[in-house]
């Protein structure tokens, strides 16, 4: 299929963004969402500690479990954990070595692990209706799915290459309220490749994981949930139908935290875990920065970027050098959508470094728009005038068990995702490439191997995709987590 621009927007009935409202809010800094705003008392910036999170290798066991967290300096807040702890512990694994990660669900609901990014068979990938059930929950399903009582155990084969991903909940219906009460935590692949590289590593190597959240008086999350229970009825107050941006931002569970660096080389290894909103990181004064690595892992070659752009589900690993700046220096790094903060690095001294970012990252195969044998159109849009399941991918609501995509194994094809609104888009089982936006070349932030790509308002994406090794059912959606519950996902079979 070949649509030219016209054509697409005659199709779409969509001549300006003005035209794909529908009732949602689009904010000029290119949200699309509604702020909720906080009745605690917040403190100020970059007075809270970086914590980093704890690290478990290879097999593990994460008791999901309540934990009363101290998130707001004075204040308890009572978060759905993996492990006791936001984010949860992060897991590392060796590419080519097998990872079995036991969870045991201790909570009051049921959960579903989703490895994002994972090249994981299908009973592994964490579906909607393949929950794991807390002890004594009475489990009533319209749907079926590979339902475990307390513990399971999740296995990850790990045959791809070294990358940043992240586990986060994925029940059906009821993901946007489990994440953003604390259920997600990295999980990192490393290989041979990545390893020989003279990249930063060790403590110079921070997982930041950066989400925002919205807090009332004595401490607790709001979050305007039809139920707040999460034990019988899905969704949100219809005012925040468009997705949920609280005005705190967390980075591993902190309020705009600060953290002391040499003045030396850093790798960051940046989630965008947030529910709706979207970045554009800014370092203040000016760093160098240099991206290495994207959702799937490392780039062929070094890339130098001004900011980073990431919208929700999106990873970005890049190398930032502190060596220009004088001891003393406070590096703020600000979301440029909305001029907030975001976190504050403080150089304390000058130190040895024996890293660099070598001219060649990784070498790996340029997939070929020619050599695609079809093209599927996937289309993100609102359905005008539903109060509940009102976001639809081609016009349908997500139906665990309709299949809207056969697709074979091995076949590379283009997929073009096309947005009403601004839909970060995510692919499970396997990365893709970004071929073309508009029709034209890749934007800056689209490098490498991607699973989520950013869509704007009244705009398509066209990304080269084939799928290997897995037959079974997975899923295509937008990642902003209120447009995912209220039914913006579809099914693909791998055949």
């Amino acid at each position: 299929m070949s649509l030219s621009r016209r054509g697409f927007l005659g199709a779409m009935g969509l001549t300006a963004i003005g035209a794909a409202g529908v009732g949602a809010v689009v904010f000029p800094s290119g949200e699309t969402a509604e702020l909720l705003r906080s009745r605690a008392s917040l403190p100020e910036p970059f007075r809270v500690p970086l914590p980093i999170p704890a690290m478990l290798e290879g097999d593990c066991e994460i008791i999901q479990r309540v934990a009363d967290l101290e998130i707001l300096p004075g204040l308890r807040t009572s978060m759905l954990t993996y492990g006791g702890t936001f984010p949860g512990p992060t897991i590392v694994s060796r590419r080519g070595t097998r990872t079995v990660v036991t969870h045991r669900n201790e909570l009051p609901v049921p959960t579903a692990v989703h490895l994002h990014g994972g090249h994981v068979p299908a009973d592994q990938d964490g579906y909607p209706t393949d929950m794991l059930l807390p002890a004594g929950w009475d489990h009533h399903s319209a749907h079926g799915g590979a339902v475990t009582r307390v513990t399971r155990e999740y296995v990850y084969p790990c045959d791809q290459r070294a990358a940043t991903l992240w586990y986060h909940d994925h029940r059906m219906d009821f993901a946007g309220p489990q994440v953003y009460r604390g259920l997600a935590g990295f999980h990192l692949i490393t290989d041979d490749e990545e390893d020989a590289l003279p990249l930063p590593k060790g403590d110079r190597d921070l997982p930041l994981m950066i989400t925002d959240r919205a807090f009332d008086a004595d401490g607790s999350l709001r979050y305007p949930s039809l139920d707040s229970t999460l034990r019988q009825v899905p969704g949100v107050d219809p005012d925040f139908a468009e997705g949920v941006l609280g005005d705190v931002v967390l980075v591993n569970g902190a309020p705009w935290p600060v953290h002391e660096v040499d003045a030396v080389r850093h790798r960051l290894r940046l989630l965008n875990a947030s529910n709706a909103r979207r970045y554009r990181l800014e370092f203040d004064p000016p760093t160098s920065l240099v991206q290495i690595g994207s959702d799937g892992g490392l780039l062929d070659r070094p890339r130098p970027l001004d900011d980073v752009v990431m919208a929700p589900g999106e990873r970005f690993d890049v190398v930032v050098d502190f060596a220009a700046h004088s001891p003393g220096t406070e590096v703020t790094v600000r979301n440029g959508l909305d001029g907030g903060p975001v976190m504050r690095f403080r150089v304390r001294g000058k130190a040895s470094d024996d890293t660099r970012v070598p001219e060649t990252l990784s070498r790996y195969e340029r997939l070929d728009p020619a050599a695609t044998v079809r093209t599927r159109v996937w289309r993100f849009s609102r359905k005008s005038g539903t109060k509940s399941h009102s976001w639809r991918i081609n016009g349908e609501p997500f139906d665990p068990d309709r299949v809207d995509a056969a697709v074979p194994l091995g076949e590379l094809e283009i997929w073009r995702f096309v947005s009403d609104l601004h839909h970060p888009v995510h692919v499970h089982l396997d990365p893709f490439q970004v071929v073309a936006r508009r029709g034209h070349a890749p934007g800056p932030y689209d490098g490498g191997w991607k699973d989520t790509v950013d869509i704007g308002p009244a705009d398509y994406v066209d990304v080269a995709v084939r799928f290997t090794g897995h037959k079974g059912q997975y899923l295509v959606h937008c990642h902003n987590l209120e447009h995912e519950d209220m039914a913006m996902m579809a099914r693909f079979d791998t055949t």
